[in-house]
């Protein structure tokens, strides 16, 4: 089994991290390994470092076959 990677994120209404903003939603993908997912989860998240609301995840999907 192999797998895919993800990244999702975007700016919540808080520092709770419970509500996303909607409009901001953002999904980045698929990559496949974790080393290329790594480098865009970098990327974005550094790009709006000035912005404490807004959060990205790597997330990985197992393929059959």
């Amino acid at each position: 089994m192999t797998h895919r990677y993800w990244i999702i994120g975007g700016e919540y209404r808080d520092c709770q991290f419970d509500q996303v903003v909607p409009g901001t939603e953002e999904i980045s993908g698929p990559y496949p390994d974790a080393t290329r997912a790594r480098l865009e989860w970098q990327r974005l998240t550094f790009r709006d470092r000035l912005c404490a609301t807004t959060r990205y995840v790597i997330t990985q999907e197992a393929l059959r076959g």
